[in-house]
């Protein structure tokens, strides 16, 4: 393992905070405006910045756009913290975005895993074989938001060299613990992926570290979470969890459509816009979810 690797590998029980991507009114990729927000997470100590993940409405974009947006991404973090690119799709889209990152100068490549409604196991395993032939040198996170692969797949999965780390996003914390046991061979980083909500029961079962899109507008609250809970304060973690349901709630309205569109609409509240959310996502929020929206971040004196 490279030095670089063990750093990232450190780095990974730590926050990996999910960027959005910006707009203009037209539409149209405006990386600059990512600018503050990566340097307000820098500054507040996040660990890791993942470009291209869900919050950054990967789905959304076209691959020429998710290969612009690493490029800003590495560019704006610029070696600061290790930065993990999302690649995905069809194979050959993951495959270019893989090659682009890597050119880009990512430190890792997060591997979405595939959406198809026609995906086997062993297609999976073989999905990610290729990217890693792609990604070279390059270290892998897996993406795992689907457990129904089975464990005998995520143990393929974690067996291939390049895997040093899994984001598990099924809200199954005993399977995440079976998954554990069965790859203890490998120090692999087991990441709760479902945000800080979900990161006490995952960490209860050994998971460490979490994503975050919070630190897009507020990472002083992620980090005060994770430091609870690298401290095994489970009452006070819990307590800051409280302090943002309502936000999560807000996140989770229109059967999850509202996830990005609540932290946009967070950033444009306190003057750092990055534009609107791409349909199918919801935008604008409706005038009651903003009403609470703008209440929430007063308490949080960010207006």
């Amino acid at each position: 393992m490279t030095a670089q690797t063990a750093s990232l590998r450190r780095a990974l029980d730590g926050i990996s905070g999910i960027l959005v991507t910006p707009y203009d009114a037209d539409d149209t990729l405006a990386p600059a405006r990512l600018r503050p927000v990566v340097d307000r997470a820098v500054d507040a100590g996040v660990h890791v910045l993942v470009a291209n993940g869900n919050t950054s409405e990967f789905y959304g974009l076209t691959t020429a756009e998710a290969e612009t947006m690493v490029h800003a991404a590495a560019e704006q973090v610029a070696g600061r913290v290790p930065l993990v690119a999302g690649v995905g799709r069809s194979l050959h889209d993951a495959l270019a975005l893989a090659r682009a990152s890597r050119a880009a100068g990512a430190t890792a490549l997060m591997v979405h895993q595939p959406p198809d409604p026609f995906v086997a196991p062993r297609g999976i395993v073989a999905y990610v074989n290729r990217v890693a032939e792609a990604a070279q040198d390059l270290p892998l996170v897996l993406y795992l938001r689907d457990d129904s692969i089975g464990l005998p797949a995520v143990a393929e999965l974690c067996a291939i060299p390049q895997v040093i780390g899994v984001k598990w996003a099924s809200p199954t914390p005993l399977k995440l613990a079976q998954a554990i046991e069965q790859s203890a061979a490998r120090d692999i980083a087991w990441i709760g992926g479902l945000a800080e909500h979900w990161a006490p029961p995952f960490y209860a079962v050994g998971a460490r570290g979490f994503t975050s899109g919070l630190i897009n507008v507020l990472p002083e609250r992620s980090l005060a979470i994770h430091a609870a809970l690298e401290r095994a304060d489970y009452p006070t973690a819990m307590q800051l969890i409280r302090g943002m349901a309502a936000f999560e709630a807000l996140r989770a309205e229109e059967n999850n459509g509202c996830n990005v569109t609540v932290v946009k609409r967070a950033l444009q509240w306190i003057g750092q816009d990055c534009g609107a959310v791409r349909a199918p996502g919801a935008w604008p929020l409706t005038a009651r979810a903003d009403d609470t929206l703008r209440s929430l971040l007063a308490d949080w004196q960010l207006l």
